[in-house]
């Protein structure tokens, strides 16, 4: 059964400009976002209420992608809630080491609605 929190994302990038195109495509789609300049941040937020999903940076300062995944996971456990990384990473070394840590999808910078909405359809929240 779906709750208040699952139409809510948590979009974690350190590129204010990054956040607010994410946050605009998003709530077109009737989402409400939350946002976080860092892992730390974005850690925290979790702690306090778990969004229904995470749209993820990997380079960011204080914790970065993969560290904030990690602990993700392992304080909270696997699959919930839907990580989408969403960086300039394209190598695929560092694809397979997302999805290992438990990314559901994994966005290329630059994207654009038709690209964030596939992937968030992709993975059922659409």
């Amino acid at each position: 059964m779906a709750g208040p929190r699952d139409r809510v994302c948590l979009v974690v990038d350190d590129s204010r400009v990054v956040r607010k195109v994410a946050r605009r495509i998003l709530e077109s789609h009737g989402f409400t976002v939350e946002e976080a300049e860092d892992g730390s941040q974005a850690l925290e937020s979790c702690r306090r209420a778990m969004p229904g999903s995470v749209l993820l940076d990997w380079n960011m300062p204080v914790m970065n992608g993969i560290d904030f995944l990690k602990a993700l996971r392992e304080e909270f456990g696997p699959g919930n809630p839907p990580v989408l990384f969403c960086t300039t990473e394209n190598d695929i070394d560092r694809i397979e080491q997302a999805i290992t840590y438990g990314a559901q999808e994994f966005i290329m910078k630059p994207f654009d609605d038709e690209i964030l909405v596939g992937k968030f359809t992709q993975v059922g929240l659409l």
